[in-house]
Order: structure tokens, then sequence, then C-alpha cells
């Protein structure tokens, strides 16, 4: 079951089930204290309280009659690095001072974990991501993302975009900060996969499609049967030592990198695609060092 944000065509904004080409809003009114998708998210039992909130007499709205929003309230947005073998080589390449610690994080029992985004700096589907005005070499990374309610059990499953700028790394690895958070630095959505179902990681795949003015400039691939780390230790990594209130949404890191001499640019369209969850589109801006 996929659950999300919307807006619908009045402005009203609701959650709804998504289904193959339709949306269903669910009746938060019959649940005292359940407001949002959070308040759903972190129940005991998510999947069986969004049936419940489901009405059968609700009727069904095409997809493209409303607006999907990004599935966040006000959880913290954190993620993983290096917990891909092509993430390791490219984190390596573009930092010689740091190359060593890089090669080191990868093989520790003890991941890399940083905080990426609050909700404000995190960008729904079709909403712009950001270049640093101040970079030269910037990448989206597509990354399977955990929803972990306040106890750290991972409750669902949705897509993020990394927005990384190399370069600024690359100088020095303590400009990680600078690289990775700044407004419009992630994506999220476009909906939430509840984790009802055991996955299966080899099936599923994860797509990065890059096109700047309506071509394809870059395209690739990776499942997480690639990943390094299993999704649970990332997760009991994240909590240890701290409380998240309020929840978080966990980014697994990133097997699809794109060459060196790639960057992106102002007007690029950003699309990923996991499957079982769906395509996150965001369009990319870059502002000009004169006009900020």
């Amino acid at each position: 079951m996929k659950l999300a944000k919307i807006r619908m065509s009045d402005g009203t904004p609701a959650v709804a089930a998504v289904h193959a080409d339709t949306v269903q809003t669910l009746d938060l009114t019959q649940i005292d204290g359940c407001h949002s998708l959070s308040d759903i998210l972190h129940t005991s039992d998510p999947p069986g309280l969004a049936r419940f909130l489901l009405r059968p007499d609700t009727k069904p709205v095409p997809q493209s009659d409303v607006e999907f929003l990004a599935p966040i309230d006000r959880q913290e947005v954190w993620a993983a690095g290096v917990t891909y073998k092509r993430s390791q080589v490219a984190r390596m390449e573009e930092s010689e001072s740091g190359a060593s610690h890089y090669d080191k994080v990868y093989e520790a029992d003890r991941p890399e974990l940083f905080m990426k985004a609050t909700p404000l700096r995190v960008s729904g589907p079709d909403q712009p991501v950001r270049v640093r005005q101040d970079s030269s070499w910037s990448v989206p990374e597509p990354e399977f993302t955990l929803a972990l309610n306040p106890e750290g059990k991972i409750v669902g499953y949705t897509i993020g975009n990394d927005m990384s700028a190399r370069d600024i790394e690359g100088e020095n690895p303590l400009y990680l900060p600078q690289a990775k958070v700044y407004r419009q630095c992630a994506g999220l959505g476009p909906c939430v996969l509840l984790a009802d179902e055991p996955l299966n990681l080899q099936a599923t795949k994860i797509e990065l499609l890059i096109q700047r003015g309506g071509a394809a400039v870059f395209s690739g691939s990776t499942n997480l049967g690639q990943l390094n780390r299993s999704l649970e230790d990332l997760a009991v990594w994240l909590y240890r030592e701290s409380e998240f209130p309020d929840g978080t949404f966990l980014m697994t890191g990133t097997g699809v990198v794109p060459d060196d001499e790639f960057t992106l640019e102002d007007g690029d369209s950003v699309s990923i695609t996991i499957a079982g969850i769906g395509t996150l589109t965001n369009p990319v801006v870059k502002a000009s060092a004169q006009a900020t």
C-alpha cells in the first residue's frame, strides 16, 4: 500500500492512498489525534490504520487532478554515505586529501551518517532542487529512503534525491555540511510505500535519468542488492544515542554517480525511479553569482 500527501484541485491538503492511476483520500476525522501522514506512519499498524481510514464511498480521483507534495511533516532527513562500491570510488576520486577516509568507512562497522535536511529544505515532486551558485561540480544522488518512526522501526520507503556539491566536499571533507545541506538540497516523494511486506533487494531497481533540453544526458541504474549494509543496520546506527520524537527519513546512499565530467546545469530535469514506489522528478535551478 502506498500513501501520499497531496493537494486537491481546490487547494485542500489531504493524505491519500495511491493506486495505479488514481488517488483516494483518507478520512482522518475518524481517529482522534490523527491529522497527518506521519501520524499514520507512527502508529503500531500503519497499513491497518490506513485501510480503516480509506472509506469505501470515497471516489478515486485521477492523479493528474492533484498535486503530490513531499511526504514529510516534521521529520528530519538524514543520509548515509559510501554504502555502495560506486559511491566509495566516486568519493575517493573527488577528494585526494580524504580518499583513505572514504575507503575506511566503506569497510568499517560504523557507517557514515549525517544530517541532510529539515522539512523546509525538502522539495516535493515537480518542485525545484538547487545547485549551489558557488559550486561548479554538482550531481544528484538517487537514494532508496527509509521512513522511520520515533522508535527507529522502518515503517515505509520513499525516493530521495541527495543533491551534492562534489567539488566543495572534494576540496576538504570537513566541508561536507556545505556540500550537502542548503536550501532545496533534497527531494522526497512521490509517496511512501508501507513496509508491510519483505523487500526483494535484487528486484528493487533504482534508476536515474537526467535530461537537458528534453534530451537524456545521463542515465544509470543499480539495485538494493548492491548495498553494502543492511537497511536495518543503518536504522539502528542512526538511533544509537539519538532521539527522534517526530521520526526521520534516512537516505541510504547512492550506487549511481554520473561521470566526473558531468555537472548539473540550470534547467536540467532529474528523474529517479524506484521499483514499487514510482518516479520522483525535480527541475534543477542554479542562481548566478550576480543574482545572489
